[in-house]
């Protein structure tokens, strides 16, 4: 057991308790949303996101909005992917996504006419740089077209890059074409465990492609790692930990993998007995924690670490950190505009996803309608509990005075059994509870997901194969 130090926002350092955390560590979501997407019903539809963007007219909301590009396409499977994605190298296939992305931009574009101020841009996939520059460029100057983006010192522009797929050249090109932020998937650099999830990416490779970012003057980097995947040990970790913190990045993100074979189907290619113990996972845990710590890292939450002087950490300490779809971010309550087959939306009291399939995709905007075929709108309860899991992932802790001021409830009756639950927490040593403030402990923090499943009222109404990974 080991302390590491926080953001000014928590007061006491963290704590890494591995035999509390694996008796209490269960299946659970991540909370990037809540309801969460599983709970998204097919009764929701076009003309329901076209009702929650009147609304917002309705209410003359001047906030900025948030934007979220999905590109689907890969050029080869990484076994571990959970990602919606086409493995594809017909590179004809992204010029026609494209003619019909560009569709759906335009139509998001006159539906927040006056209201289409974007300070946060976010590509996702699959690859976004699956697409050439060319395309790329184009795709931008449309965004532009269709969306008024805030100047570059003031907005929030990222991009994920799978470093074996760009050039240094393709970097700077990213950064002209007006991306500040990138994110480059490493996940370990040991060569056996590469070549187990078919994702040979030589080191040298992905440190040039960082010391591009910097040269081109990328305002943040940030490198995801993967704990828990085939033929790892403490050892592989280890020496991937040491290389990236040599490598100086942001933020760093250290995700648990999640086998769900029945969910996923490149997984069944992973040979399950390749896979680590729960033991040596959480020992893995730690030593992210405990490495990250001491290299002056700051655990900003669930998986994310951060430079104290990143705008992460700053607004977590400021008590501006809010969590979407892309994980965490400095942009709180913005409404969250999402293009692309299977994207998300967060507009008003709603949530919206498109399609999932190329077919339904082109199908749906040849009709002149928007692709989406789920969402849920959410209730008064829903938004309630959505406010608390915000604070709760955020700040890690809650003001009871806010919440029933800001809602016409009574806390220790609204929810009464929650209180017994959390009651059990506080036996456990993750949570503190006076009346006045729920606080999460330090021994808590790790265990984040368990405190907020105690308000999530849908876990156990569903039935069949498991919906969601272990929380740690």
């Amino acid at each position: 057991m080991y302390a590491i130090p926080l953001p000014m926002a928590v007061t006491q350092p963290l704590v890494f308790d591995p035999a509390l955390i694996k008796r209490l560590t269960q299946s659970g979501p991540r909370y990037t949303s809540y309801p969460t997407a599983d709970r998204f019903s097919g009764s929701f539809g076009y003309r329901d996101y076209l009702k929650a963007v009147a609304d917002l007219r309705t209410r003359n909301s001047a906030r900025a909005l948030s934007l979220y590009v999905h590109i689907p396409f890969c050029d080869t499977a990484c076994y571990y992917c959970a990602c919606n994605k086409i493995v594809t190298k017909q590179r004809d296939k992204a010029g026609v996504y494209l003619s019909y992305l560009k569709r759906e931009i335009e139509m998001q574009g006159r539906l927040f006419s006056g209201m289409n101020h974007i300070e946060q841009l976010h590509f996702g996939g699959g690859t976004p740089t699956y697409l050439s520059d060319s395309q790329m460029e184009e795709l931008m100057l449309h965004l532009r077209r269709s969306f008024q983006f805030a100047p570059d010192a003031v907005g929030e522009y990222s991009i994920e890059v799978d470093p074996r797929s760009v050039t240094r050249e393709r970097i700077h090109s990213l950064r002209r074409q007006g991306f500040n932020r990138i994110s480059l998937g490493v996940q370990d650099y040991d060569a056996e465990v590469q070549k187990s999830i078919n994702r040979v990416q030589p080191e040298h490779d992905t440190q040039a492609i960082i010391e591009a970012a910097r040269e081109a003057n990328f305002r943040s980097v940030s490198i995801d790692l993967i704990y828990g995947l085939p033929k790892q040990d403490l050892g592989t970790m280890a020496q991937t930990l040491a290389k990236i913190i040599e490598a100086k990045p942001d933020r760093i993100a250290a995700y648990n993998y999640a086998h769900l074979p029945h969910l996923f189907k490149s997984q069944r290619r992973i040979s399950e007995a390749e896979l680590p113990s729960v033991d040596t996972r959480l020992a893995m845990l730690g030593l992210c924690i405990g490495t990250l710590g001491a290299a002056g890292y700051v655990y900003i939450g669930m998986d994310h670490f951060a430079r104290p002087d990143d705008d992460l950490a700053i607004a977590q300490v400021q008590g501006r950190l809010h969590r979407n779809f892309q994980g965490y971010s400095t942009h709180p309550d913005a409404d969250l505009v999402a293009c692309g087959v299977s994207a998300i939306s967060s507009v008003g009291a709603t949530y919206s996803q498109n399609v999932k399939t190329l077919e339904a995709y082109y199908d749906l905007l040849d009709a002149n309608e928007l692709p989406i075929e789920r969402g849920i709108c959410l209730s008064m309860d829903d938004a309630l509990r959505r406010a608390i899991i915000q604070m709760l992932m955020c700040q890690f802790e809650l003001s009871i005075p806010a919440i029933e001021q800001a809602y016409p409830i009574s806390f220790a009756e609204y929810f009464a059994s929650e209180l017994d639950k959390l009651a059990v927490l506080e036996r456990d040593g993750l949570v503190t509870f006076d009346g006045e403030w729920l606080s999460v402990t330090p021994k808590g923090r790790v265990l984040i997901c368990n405190v907020c499943m105690v308000f999530d009222r849908y876990l156990g109404t569903g039935a069949g194969a498991p919906r969601h990974s272990r929380t740690i």
